[in-house]
């Protein structure tokens, strides 16, 4: 269902100013404070009764022709736009935090839908709500205000806590414990069996998993993210950690507070991974190693050792025109004899 909420700008700076530390310093114009705002859209695209902001000093050329009722600007820009302003020492944040009141979100509603099945041993709190053909099995748990989409599948004796809401077709197996206000998106299963097998020397022998995924509390994960079971131990990923689309982490794997995962990385076992630590997109990373704290990857780096010290890290080559690549690609097949040249030149002085 659509928010069609209007807020004047005088509204949207008391919003910030509860939320925001007073380092941001978020400021407003008395003759701005009775603009309406309905929605918020970018500079380029922006109509009257939209908020729009700045905050990549790139896209400052769309100030002078946006058509957006109000814009949300760091002091420094504040000279490049005349009309109502908005303005905060990190515009991003500002904007962050307002995007919540102007979501798209369907109804609330409580209760359990008829189509819904859940088991007599089940207990499900008055305020949350179960949506059409959910299914939740013998044991499980489901907190205050929590919210399960058409489809979700829960399985016996997972805890879901409060505040949390879960998109259709989201399948959460067995023992599966996830804390307060956690959203999980749709597609994604969480506590799937990892890929265990033992190799007997002619074929593989299954390992089954008999740990569980334990899920912190403000976690976010991606639709049709996969977060496998632990072997023996569980799966931890902690408080705070937000998880992009299509992401696999596999079993044992555990996540620390505050780190961020883009889309498409994997994950393999047993690795550990530190406090506010990101990985972007299509990163790799092989079983057993650890990342310290605050550790960022860039986009489709291979780990393959443990990171001890903080900081940013990155392999591969990037993109070249295709023949630069080809002959890059012959040179990086001719180095081991190069530097075998190089250590005889340097024996033979």
């Amino acid at each position: 269902m659509a928010n069609n909420q209007s807020f004047t700008l005088q509204a949207l700076l008391e919003q910030l100013q509860a939320v925001l530390p007073e380092s941001l310093g978020v400021e407003l114009h008395d003759a701005d404070q009775g603009v309406a705002i309905s929605s918020m859209a970018t500079l380029q695209t922006a109509q009257s009764g939209q908020l729009s902001f700045l905050a990549n000093p790139n896209y400052r050329k769309y100030l002078a022709e946006t058509q957006a009722s109000a814009v949300i600007l760091h002091p420094n820009e504040i000279e490049h736009f005349s009309g109502p302003k908005l303005v905060c020492a990190q515009p991003y944040i500002a904007f962050a935090v307002l995007t919540r009141l102007f979501k798209r979100d369907s109804q609330a509603q409580t209760g359990v839908h008829p189509s819904a099945v859940v088991d007599a041993s089940a207990s499900v709190d008055d305020s949350a709500w179960v949506g059409p053909n959910c299914v939740v099995q013998a044991g499980a748990e489901i907190a205050a205000n929590t919210r399960l989409e058409a489809g979700v599948f829960i399985g016996e004796e997972v805890h879901i806590g409060k505040d949390c809401r879960i998109h259709s077709n989201v399948s959460i197996e067995a023992a599966v414990c996830i804390g307060d206000r956690v959203e999980i998106h749709n597609n994604a299963v969480i506590g799937s069996e990892g890929f265990g097998f033992a190799h007997t020397g002619e074929n593989w022998l299954k390992v089954h998993q008999l740990g569980s995924v334990l899920i912190g509390n403000d976690v976010e994960i991606g639709a049709s993210t996969t977060i496998d079971r632990g072997a023996l131990d569980n799966t931890v990923i902690c408080d705070g950690v937000k998880i992009d689309n299509q992401v696999q982490i596999a079993h044992n794997v555990r996540i620390g507070e505050n780190s961020a995962i883009a889309a498409c990385v994997g994950i393999s076992g047993s690795a550990v991974i530190g406090k506010h630590c990101t990985l972007a997109g299509g990163v790799g990373l092989v079983g057993h190693i650890e990342l310290a704290d605050k550790v960022h990857v860039t986009g489709m780096t291979m780990v393959t050792k443990s990171i001890t010290k903080a900081g940013s890290y990155s392999s591969g080559t990037p993109m070249m025109p295709t023949e630069k690549w080809r002959r890059s690609a012959v040179r990086f097949s001719q180095l081991d004899g190069l530097a075998t040249t190089v250590r005889k030149l340097g024996k033979d002085k």
